[in-house]
């Protein structure tokens, strides 16, 4: 059994998070705020955590260049080398693939690594320890790269699933397909064959599978992983990469593991939530009797039901005869929408762009 203070650990850090609009802007998205007053940002909670059975010195945070100042003040005690800023932003693959080799050419050649975004809900760490420690000793016998599952409780729309196949070990399967947010009535199906899981967005993979399938399977990193491996000279200063621009730009899941036959999924047993919508971001929150949350917020509700409302630190809110709606305010904008349409919340920030200068 492999010690998981040996592995490392890639936290992703570099999103906008455009769909928990106001309160996440691009120059403070959601990673970098305490959403629920716990005292400590979803970007601290995530170190935290990783922190307490991966070693501090193998702990990696991958951001947009933008965000080099908030890492440093909110991870005062991470070492700058442990800081992987990226000067655009090329979606997870990139991120992934950056992050890998920097590990493997300065650190250990044979790592293995946990790959997490640095915006989820975890409501059993113990349990997510013993989940990882099983991946990381699957990776390090097997030539595969594996994604966390979470067995799903209602047709979610807003996750992407994955189908399982044949047992490969203990609470590890193959994986058949990946879906990306499917209609209501596939995510109904996908419930009832018990045959799917949420995708979790986490990742586990030998540093060396990780870097064969790339070669493989995306043609412009032939081209690309020896001008990153340039940037890598032992000892040499650690510098923002130019090389971004020429990388696809692609998310992990559509990268590398859909259609690999090498890929698996390890079924996670330690409660998750993806804080991705104002939806979503609710799973942990107890709500009022009539189904209203207040996410670190302070309101008083006559005739209202089902409702979230997220409000500044200080700010009240008397809310009447309103129900199933977002409320959200944050400095100069105050949005309210109905639950359920996250289109909606795209149209109202992009009309408030174009007619009110707000970003």
């Amino acid at each position: 059994m492999q010690n998981s203070k040996t592995g490392y650990c890639l936290i992703l850090a570099g999103g906008i998070g455009s769909r928990l609009w106001p309160a996440s802007r691009e120059d403070l998205p959601k990673q970098f705020l305490d959403l629920f007053g716990t005292g400590r940002t979803l970007l601290q909670q995530t170190y935290d955590r990783y922190a307490r059975f991966i070693s501090p010195d193998h702990i990696y945070i991958s951001t947009n260049e933008q965000y080099m100042d908030l890492i440093r003040e909110q991870l005062p005690q991470v070492c700058d080398r442990q800081i992987l800023a990226e000067p655009i932003r090329r979606g997870t693959l990139a991120s992934v693939a950056w992050g890998a080799l920097v590990i493997a050419a300065r650190r250990d050649a044979q790592a293995n690594i946990i790959v997490s975004p640095a915006d989820q809900l975890i409501f059993d760490e113990a349990a997510l320890q013993a989940d990882i420690e099983r991946g990381m000793n699957f990776v390090r016998e097997q030539k595969a790269l594996v994604t966390v599952g979470i067995r799903p409780t209602r047709p979610e729309t807003g996750y992407g699933y994955i189908q399982a196949g044949a047992q490969a070990s203990e609470g590890i399967c193959s994986v058949k397909s990946f879906t990306e947010k499917p209609e209501l009535e596939y995510a109904k199906m996908f419930v009832q064959t018990g045959e799917f899981y949420w995708n979790a967005g986490l990742f586990v993979f030998n540093v060396q599978s990780l870097l064969q399938a790339l070669m493989s399977q995306v043609p412009e990193y032939q081209f690309e992983l020896p001008k990153m491996l340039a940037e890598l000279s032992p000892g040499g200063e650690l510098r923002i990469p130019d090389f971004f621009s020429a990388l696809p730009k692609r998310n992990i899941d559509y990268g590398i593991l859909d259609g690999n036959d090498n890929v698996f999924v390890l079924e996670g047993h330690f409660g998750w939530a993806d804080i991705g919508t104002w939806e979503s971001a609710v799973s942990g929150a107890t709500p009022d009797d009539k189904g209203n949350v207040m996410l670190d917020s302070m309101a008083v509700f006559h005739n209202s039901n089902n409702n979230i409302v997220r409000l500044p630190k200080g700010k009240k809110a008397l809310i009447s005869g309103l129900s199933d709606y977002v409320v959200a305010d944050q400095e100069d904008v105050l949005v309210i929408y109905p639950k359920g349409i996250p289109s909606e919340l795209r149209r109202l920030k992009t009309e408030a762009q174009m007619t009110m200068d707000v970003k």
